[in-house]
């Protein structure tokens, strides 16, 4: 009778054992197995940047150019910074020399203008962008992007930095897209000769958009619709600034609206990566000296539903291996209401920061994005809810916007698992799953992907689930030296990318439920 209590209470314990153990995931991962080489992770610091850089304390933007840009680690082990290496600078079209009559209701959305009405240029304006483009430079930030929304003020059709007519055409005068160009071409030069070198230049953005209100009504911000055949045009032009320039910047394009214009919708700027990179349209890019097999696409409004959100990727991943063009998705932030994902009321910033991973772990694994940048580095609003629109929070002390506080939100750091550890040069690697579970289960469940070059490999897990995971990686390939640097990112306060180092492989990494863990390891 005694046995038999005995190897009852032994079966009992044994079935809670195994019922409170973790489950299992096995990866195997071959280094030999390479997807898309990583080009940047970056982000934008536009319109709240001129008022922060000129009248706030100047600790709070030495702090906010370290959360971004920094690669180094504090002496607990944690990251000072999330080491972005692309940086987005927006120039302006001179929106804030109208003041009021620009139209654009938020002085803090008017961007100056480096071209003088008479056609000189003064260099002292956009003060604050510089002064956060040369941190990113002096951070080590190996890509700089010129992007720019609208062509100078007195370019344009209607004098304005958006248009006031709903016809989809340009804003740009005809006979002013040789001045537009060359004024591009001599804002890059200018900062050549400084020692700011601007890799990239966006001379469109969001050409899909109509970026119009009528007069009275007031305008978000500056915009201008382009078609494809203008968008060809403005492009032909620049590349020859460029060259007269002796410039060595690329031009990027296109900077879709949404992921699904770069290979279907309609309009005439639908489709874009057939218009320019097919050899058999008529707008087809040929023996562009500046114009690398590169386009632009931003994940707005193609992020509800896991079904839908991955199909779209795909789509893009498709059509731009049909072409040789590399992608890159160069802009998001939660616009829509997709991150909520049905819940309704306040969405707590790890419901935010997880919905973020998510969505970049789909634009490198779906859409084979090279390359992935944030719009906006901060803006006004709460770190601990629906923190859906920035990394950082602002908290301005006045209307005029000249002093506030700042705080680090679980966005930044849900960023900083790709952008610290995902470098310049990795490829994404191919993994392989023990439990062949569909995408769209994977999206509700435990996401994994994987890079490595010749010295590192780095793992980024996404537990959408409540429960925690045991994360097994099976690595081919790679004689990993040591242990394992791990680091996580939860929704409890002051779990920020807490490291934990030296762990073994051997036993699996510990993946906590609603958490963000990123795996470092040596060869």
């Amino acid at each position: 009778m005694k046995r038999f209590v005995l190897t009852t209470l032994s079966i009992l314990i044994a079935v809670v054992s195994q019922a409170q153990k973790p489950k299992e995931l096995v990866i195997k991962i071959d280094v030999q197995n390479k997807a898309q080489k990583i080009d940047n992770f970056g982000a934008a610091g536009a319109w709240f940047t001129e008022g922060i850089a000129q009248n706030w304390p100047a600790q709070n933007r030495e702090q906010m150019a370290e959360w971004l840009f920094s690669k180094e680690l504090h002496a607990s082990g944690n990251p000072k910074g999330i080491g972005l290496s692309a940086w987005r600078f927006n120039i302006g079209g001179g929106t804030a020399e109208q003041g009021d009559s620009s139209g654009i209701t938020d002085f803090r959305k008017r961007v100056e203008c480096f071209l003088r009405p008479d056609g000189t240029y003064d260099w002292s304006k956009q003060a604050g962008y510089v002064w956060f483009t040369k941190k990113a430079k002096e951070y080590g930030v190996e890509n700089l992007i010129a992007f720019s929304n609208t062509p100078p003020v007195q370019f344009t059709r209607n004098g304005l930095g958006y248009k006031t007519t709903k016809d989809y055409i340009s804003n740009l005068k005809p006979e002013h897209y040789g001045h537009y160009a060359g004024f591009l071409a001599t804002v890059l030069k200018h900062f050549d000769d400084e020692g700011l070198h601007f890799k990239y230049i966006s001379p469109v953005n969001e050409p899909q958009w109509d970026w119009s209100h009528a007069p009275g009504q007031g305008a978000k911000q500056e915009g201008s619709p382009w078609r494809n055949d203008e968008i060809a045009r403005v492009t032909r032009t620049l590349d020859s600034a460029l060259t007269a320039t002796g410039s060595a910047s690329k031009i990027l394009l296109t900077e879709a609206a949404q992921l699904d214009y770069l290979y279907a919708k309609g309009g005439n700027a639908a489709q874009q990566t057939q218009a320019f990179f097919n050899p058999g349209s008529k707008l087809a890019f040929k023996n562009l000296k500046h114009l690398p097999s590169l386009i632009g696409g931003h994940s707005y409004f193609t992020d509800k539903g896991d079904s839908s959100r991955i199909a779209i990727r795909r789509h893009v991943a498709d059509t731009t291996a049909k072409y040789g063009v590399t992608f890159w998705q160069t802009e998001y932030s939660m616009l829509a209401d997709g991150y909520r994902e049905g819940k309704t009321g306040r969405i707590p910033a790890i419901d935010c920061a997880l919905f973020l991973s998510k969505v970049i772990h789909d634009d490198l694994v779906y859409g084979n994005a090279a390359a992935w940048q944030l719009w906006n580095s901060w803006e006004p609003g709460s770190p601990d809810f629906d923190t859906r629109y920035y990394l950082i929070a602002l908290k301005p002390a006045n209307k005029e916007y000249t002093d506030g506080t700042i705080t680090a939100t679980k966005n930044l750091w849900a960023m900083g698992h790709y952008s610290r550890f995902i470098r310049p040069g990795m490829h994404r690697l191919h993994i392989k799953r023990q439990d062949e579970l569909s995408n769209e289960q994977i999206a509700q469940d435990l996401m994994v992907s994987a890079y490595a070059n010749e010295k590192q490999m780095v793992l980024v897990a996404i537990n959408y689930g409540n429960e925690e995971r045991v994360l097994q990686p099976e690595i081919n390939g790679f004689r990993v030296k040591g242990g394992a640097d791990v680091y996580l990112t939860s929704g409890e306060e002051g779990v920020d990318m807490k490291p934990s180092k030296d762990e073994s492989l051997n036993d699996g990494v510990k993946i906590p439920g609603r958490a963000i863990v990123t795996v470092v390891v040596n060869k």
